[in-house]
């Protein structure tokens, strides 16, 4: 590779080869303690095995779907500090990620992208698109999402370890670790810990050109469940009681100006994600999210509360709640390392762009690593609209983040931990 059109022609192949390989992972068998919870995970891991073993570096897949790698580090360099990568195998299911179909907008114009007949992708919606002018887009048909979330960070990284082996730029030993069922919220469930040496990680999961992230959300799942009386409807009255009806009642209650299209910042939120059952029986599930763990803890509260009330609006059912923790704001951890961040504002500013520094309105894998004690900060792809049908990346903006990938094992070769 001579230049940087070539680094963007392979980061383009690679990228175009992860999306059309579907990834959705199931969060219904996640929950059960199943993981990877779809097989359709492992192809990629396998893909992406061969890939790396064609560069000549051993990489192996855990029995729960982690594939692993690690590069030695090149002669005179073996006492630097190692450093790990990572990315998600799974997109996320609100959208389907099957039979994805790319289209490709090169020297884009600055107007609106036509997807389909029924969806376009307008500037007014995506005044991101304008930054962009000139360059090269990636979106779907419409008809899927198109996985950036976290193909983009896949093939970031991949390209990276090519460009690494191909211009023989010495490194320090470097550590890659391609999750499952991330979009799930049990990316960390499995992760062999034990594997990992490296004492910094980085995800490479994150949106727009230049941003970096070393909060998250604290993260909470709660499920209402509504027990209700069935009888036959003509004869209803007045011992039925609807569990439909009661879980549509607590919906109603929650706040509205609360709720993640009403937020955003460092405002949380309850989202109601489903909502399912019958007469007698019924559920519903809410992600509760919040940036301080007092925030967290009145938000439990708060539905709590609201089952309370639901139960005695409807005193012939019955409610219970059931509370799951998620992840933690990884702030803590990463304020108590402080060298992590400084060398990724160092490496952002290194390529020619400004660090945008802002919180994770979710979470990632590196939440969860930096939870078990390796502070793991998050990076950009260069992807936006994730899972949506409008899920579209830059080219130029996922170049830049594995120019950002290189020069932070630049700098830990030269032992800035």
């Amino acid at each position: 590779m001579n230049n940087d059109t070539s680094i963007k022609d392979i980061l383009l192949e690679n990228f175009l080869t992860y999306v059309k390989i579907w990834t959705t992972s199931d969060s219904q068998k996640a929950d059960e303690g199943i993981q990877p919870s779809t097989e359709r995970q492992l192809e990629l891991a396998n893909h992406l095995k061969n890939q790396l073993e064609k560069m000549g570096i051993q990489s192996h897949i855990t029995s729960h779907g982690y594939l692993c790698a690690r590069i030695s580090a090149t002669e005179g360099y073996e006492n630097s500090s190692s450093i790990g990568f990572l990315a998600h195998l799974d997109t996320a299911g609100e959208v389907s990620g099957q039979n994805v179909n790319p289209k490709i907008t090169k020297n884009y114009d600055g107007t609106d992208i036509k997807l389909n007949e029924e969806i376009t992708l307008y500037i007014e919606e995506n005044p991101e698109l304008l930054n962009c002018k000139g360059q090269t887009i990636i979106t779907t048909d419409g008809t899927t999402l198109l996985g950036a979330d976290d193909k983009a960070g896949i093939a970031e990284i991949i390209t990276a370890i090519q460009i690494l082996q191909d211009k023989n730029i010495p490194h320090g030993q470097i550590e890659v670790i391609f999750s499952p069922d991330e979009e799930t919220g049990h990316g960390m469930d499995n992760v062999p810990l034990d594997w990992i040496q490296s004492k910094q990680c980085y995800t490479i999961d994150g949106g727009t050109l230049g941003e970096i992230e070393a909060e998250c959300f604290n993260a909470y799942k709660s499920e209402i469940t509504f027990t209700g009386k069935a009888l036959h409807t003509g004869s209803a009255r007045p011992n039925m009681v609807n569990a439909v009806t009661m879980a549509s009642k607590f919906v109603s209650m929650l706040p509205q100006n609360e709720s993640p299209e009403a937020t955003d910042g460092y405002l949380g939120f309850y989202a109601p994600m489903e909502i399912s059952g019958s007469m007698e029986s019924a559920k519903v599930t809410v992600f509760l999210r919040d940036f301080e763990e007092s925030g967290m803890k009145r938000r439990i509260s708060t539905i709590d509360s609201l089952a309370q009330t639901c139960n005695a609006i409807f005193p012939n059912g019955s409610v219970e709640t059931k509370h799951t923790f998620q992840y933690k704001n990884m702030k803590e951890v990463l304020d108590k390392n402080p060298h992590v961040m400084q060398n990724l504002i160092q490496a952002v500013k290194n390529v020619g762009i400004e660090p945008i520094i802002s919180p994770i309105r979710g979470g990632t894998d590196g939440s969860r690593l930096s939870e078990l004690g390796i502070p793991t900060p998050n990076i950009f792809t260069g992807g936006h609209n994730f899972h949506s049908r409008t899920e579209w990346a830059c080219l130029e903006q996922m170049e830049y983040s594995v120019k950002t990938i290189l020069e932070l094992i630049k700098i830990y070769s030269k032992g800035k931990n």
